[in-house]
C-alpha cells in the first residue's frame, strides 16, 4: 500500500531531525513525507536543507494556519492522490525499524480497519500474570498482564470512579484509560480512540472528516475528538507490535497554567462529543473525577520537586472547571 506521512512541527528542528533519521532506517519507507512547519523562525527549514531525505516535501504555513489541527488539515490537502494510507507522527518520536511495516500489516490483517495506531514504548513495568490472576487495588490488569496503578487511579477505585471500559474507550462519564494501558503483548486491539501523534488512517476518511479547529495552538485532546467522531462510523485498531518512543520535547508547549485549563475545558468538550446528552450520574462522575484529579495535582506541590509547575497547573485546572459554570465550549456533534 502506498502511504504518505504528515509531520506537523513547531520550533523543534533537532527532535524532527532525529525522527527523520529513524525513518531512514524503516523496512518500509513512506512514498511521501510532508513536513508542515509552523515555526516562528527558519531553523527547521535550514536543518532540512542540510540533510537530505527521499520523498520529503516541506511547507511553511502562514500565521493564520499555525496550530496543530490547522497544520494537519493543511497536510491532508497535500496528500498524493495515489496514497492509500495517511500516517501522522509527532515531531518528537523515534520509530522502531518495523513501525510502518507492522501498521500496514494490521490493515492487511483487519480489512475493516479505517485507522491503526502505534504503540508508545513505556518505562512502566508490565508483568504477564495469565488470565486467572486476581487483581488488587494497586494494579491494573488487562489481557493477562498487570501494571502498577498510579495514585490517580487508585484514588478513583477507592471512590468507585474508575473507568468501566477497556483502554482506548470512553465511558459515559469520560475519563477513560488511554491506550498507554494496553499491554506490550504484540497483539492488535480494537479501540475508539487513537493518539494523534502515532496514528494512521485510510485516505478515504478525510473525504468526510477533518481535525477540529476548536483545538487551537497546542491542540490538547484533538486526537480524541477526531477519532471518537471517526469511530462512530468506522473501526479503529491499535497495533502494540508497531513500537516507537515518545520523548516529549519541551519546546513549543504551553505554560502549565494554560495546560491545566486545557485539560479541563478540552476534556469537557471531548466528553460531550462522545456523549452529548449525559444523564445526571454521568455528569456527577465527570465533575467528581475532575475535582479529584485537580486536588491530586495540587498535592504534588508538596510531594514533588516541580512545585511551581504542579501549583500553576492545578490552578489552571481549577479556573478551567469554574469557567464551565459560565462559559461552556461550543461543540459540534
Amino acid at each position: 500500500m502506498k502511504f504518505s506521512l504528515i509531520i506537523c512541527t513547531f520550533q523543534r528542528p533537532k527532535p524532527l531531525l532525529d525522527l527523520l533519521l529513524s525513518i531512514k532506517l524503516q523496512n518500509f519507507y513512506p512514498d511521501q513525507i510532508l513536513i508542515i512547519d509552523g515555526s516562528l523562525n527558519d531553523d527547521t527549514n535550514q536543518i532540512l536543507k542540510n540533510n537530505s531525505f527521499a520523498n520529503l516535501e516541506y511547507f511553511k504555513v502562514s500565521p493564520e494556519n499555525r496550530g496543530l489541527t490547522k497544520q494537519r488539515n493543511v497536510g491532508i490537502s497535500k496528500i498524493n492522490i495515489a496514497s492509500e494510507i495517511v500516517f501522522f507522527l509527532d515531531d518528537d518520536v523515534i520509530l522502531e525499524p518495523d513501525y510502518f511495516q507492522n501498521i500496514l500489516q494490521a490493515y492487511s490483517d483487519y480489512p475493516d480497519a479505517a485507522g491503526v495506531g502505534g504503540f508508545i514504548i513505556s518505562e512502566s513495568q508490565w508483568e504477564f500474570v495469565g488470565e486467572n490472576y486476581k487483581p488488587n487495588i494497586k494494579h491494573f490488569v488487562y489481557d493477562g498482564w498487570k501494571i502498577k496503578d498510579g495514585i490517580r487511579f487508585i484514588a478513583r477505585k477507592i471512590f468507585r470512579l474508575d473507568s468501566n471500559k477497556p483502554p482506548g474507550y470512553q465511558s459515559d462519564f469520560s475519563h477513560g484509560r488511554s491506550l498507554g494501558f494496553l499491554p506490550p503483548s504484540g497483539k492488535t486491539y480494537k479501540t475508539e480512540q487513537l493518539m494523534g501523534g502515532v496514528s494512521s488512517f485510510r485516505k478515504m476518511i478525510f473525504e468526510t472528516h477533518q481535525f477540529s479547529e476548536y483545538f487551537e495552538g497546542y491542540g490538547l485532546y484533538e486526537d480524541a475528538d477526531f477519532t471518537i467522531r471517526v469511530s462512530k462510523n468506522y473501526q479503529l485498531y491499535c497495533s502494540t507490535a508497531a513500537k516507537l518512543y515518545h520523548y516529549h520535547a519541551p519546546d513549543g508547549r504551553p505554560d502549565q497554567y494554560q495546560y491545566g485549563k486545557m485539560v479541563v475545558r478540552n476534556g469537557w468538550y471531548v466528553w460531550r462529543v462522545k456523549n452529548p446528552v449525559p444523564n445526571f450520574k454521568a455528569k456527577l462522575k465527570w465533575f467528581l473525577i475532575t475535582i479529584l484529579l485537580t486536588f491530586i495535582r495540587f498535592s504534588n506541590t508538596f510531594t514533588t520537586k516541580e512545585k511551581k509547575e504542579a501549583f500553576t497547573e492545578s490552578m489552571g485546572r481549577f479556573i478551567g472547571l469554574v469557567s464551565l459554570l459560565f462559559n461552556k465550549p461550543t461543540f459540534k456533534n
